[in-house]
């Protein structure tokens, strides 16, 4: 609940009038606030948390930092809405970041510095960046006296960057009373400028909104043989065993799979480009004539490639200690995306690509997850979007990744991909995304402010 706060006396400032330099301000502060993730409980975001809560306390906001260990923290709080009888709308973002090598940067990477018009640093668009915009927007509702209709949960998660047990995953186990009324919730990848060149030649922006997420599926292979010298003829040979069947995994050509999110994705996608598309067509067959479309759709294919299909990509191994012994065990990584609907067929699949040498398992797994695009909520987003870049076209797409919106889902939260950004042909986000050199332009920061600020006070 929001308390009394002093900037409600005296002239109240223009909507978002002092938001413009704090948002800047905010990327900037987190990114100096070091939450390098290195998997395997390796991180402490207690500093990030901490500064998050005082400015939402400062907005007069009753933050609440919750620990799941020592240091990994996370904060939620809620801001009352005009409305009681409507249902809460989760927004929620990560305080932990991918590690990144100084040496490897132009500029330090948790410097969070500003040059040029940009933001520099670790995280400046995964995603303190939009932590940022939603403490800027928070505080700014506070000093002009704007509300809400719908009640606003604000989220900031630990631990996103590797399995979430110590964030959204805690939070939604042990303290689900937090989110008592979420029907929606929104955070990160998406309602970013992708810009397109159509077949013509004339350049299309493109804002993808996530309203899907494949299933993770990280699996761990184990083959076992006899272990001997490696000079001795061994037809048992585990670390044989295991390449045959990652070459296999390797190999394999996913079958096409169109869910109602991938071809509401394709159809408009296609029209933004000019392409004319009808995959209700009797002559349309998915698996012959899908990648030729993808092709047509040029850069714009992007966005819809790899979530057309489940992938299984081979991305760790492990035998042996020394090269004159044949050991007795190997094993592998292998980070698998499930489509929603597909998870039969890929445990199926991977049953036969392994064969009988191999075992399989899942490391870590979540579900795949689909919202409505035929929503409300998803014309909100839209309406916010087009009323400050025109232009645009704003498309449904599914996240070939994963976010925190998976955890919420356990609570019946159905989760959208929304942190606008308006950004320049010269910035790529995949490229940034986990990249070298992420960095942020301050006039997207300041757009997303108000595309965030106009969907969060008009979505019913």
């Amino acid at each position: 609940m929001r308390r009394g706060n002093e900037a409600d006396e005296g002239r109240r400032p223009a909507p978002l009038e002092t938001a413009d330099d704090e948002v800047v301000r905010f990327t900037s502060d987190l990114i100096r606030i070091d939450t390098s993730n290195r998997g395997g409980g390796d991180c402490r975001e207690r500093p990030a948390a901490e500064y998050v809560a005082e400015r939402l306390a400062d907005a007069g906001l009753e933050p609440r930092i919750l620990e799941s260990a020592p240091g990994r923290a996370n904060v939620v709080a809620r801001i009352s809405g005009t409305d009681p009888s409507a249902p809460a709308l989760l927004v929620h973002g990560h305080l932990d970041v991918v590690p990144a090598d100084p040496a490897d940067w132009t500029v330090h990477p948790f410097s969070g510095e500003v040059r040029d018009g940009l933001v520099w640093g670790r995280g400046a668009i995964d995603m303190k960046n939009t932590d940022a915009m939603v403490l800027a927007l928070a505080r700014d509702w506070a000093r002009t006296g704007r509300a809400p209709r719908r009640d606003i949960v604000l989220a900031f998660t630990a631990d996103e960057e590797d399995s979430a047990v110590h964030g959204a995953d805690f939070l939604v186990r042990r303290h689900p009373d937090l989110f008592e009324g979420c029907t929606e919730g929104i955070s990160e990848s998406g309602a970013y400028t992708f810009h397109a060149a159509a077949p013509g030649g004339e350049r299309v922006r493109l804002y993808p909104v996530g309203a899907g997420e494949r299933g993770t599926a990280w699996l761990r292979l184990t083959a076992r043989g006899t272990a001997g010298h490696g000079s001795k003829v061994n037809r048992d040979n585990a670390v044989s065993a295991l390449a045959a069947a990652v070459a296999r995994i390797d190999a394999h050509r996913w079958p096409v799979r169109l869910t109602p999110l991938t071809r509401a994705a394709i159809t408009e996608v296609a029209a933004a480009m000019g392409v004319k598309v009808d995959l209700d067509a009797p002559e349309f067959d998915p698996e012959r004539d899908l990648d030729a479309l993808l092709e047509r759709l040029g850069t714009a294919s992007a966005l819809l490639a790899s979530t057309v299909r489940n992938s299984a990509n081979p991305t760790m191994l492990d035998a042996g200690y020394k090269v004159n012994v044949i050991p007795g065990t190997a094993s592998a990584g292998v980070d698998g995306r499930v489509l929603p609907g597909a998870e039969d067929e890929f445990r199926t699949t991977m049953d036969e690509l392994t064969g009988d040498r191999v075992s399989w398992g899942y490391r870590h797994s979540s579900p795949a997850l689909m919202a409505p695009v035929q929503s409300p909520t998803f014309a909100a987003m839209r309406a916010a979007l087009l009323a400050h870049d025109p232009e645009a076209h704003v498309v449904p797409v599914c996240m070939s990744g994963g976010t925190d919106a998976k955890q919420f889902s356990e609570l019946g939260i159905v989760g959208y991909g929304f942190s606008p950004l308006r950004l320049p042909p010269s910035l790529d986000y995949a490229a940034l995304f986990h990249g070298v050199d992420e960095r942020v332009p301050v006039d997207a920061l300041r757009f997303g402010l108000r595309v965030l600020d106009r969907f969060l006070t008009t979505v019913e």
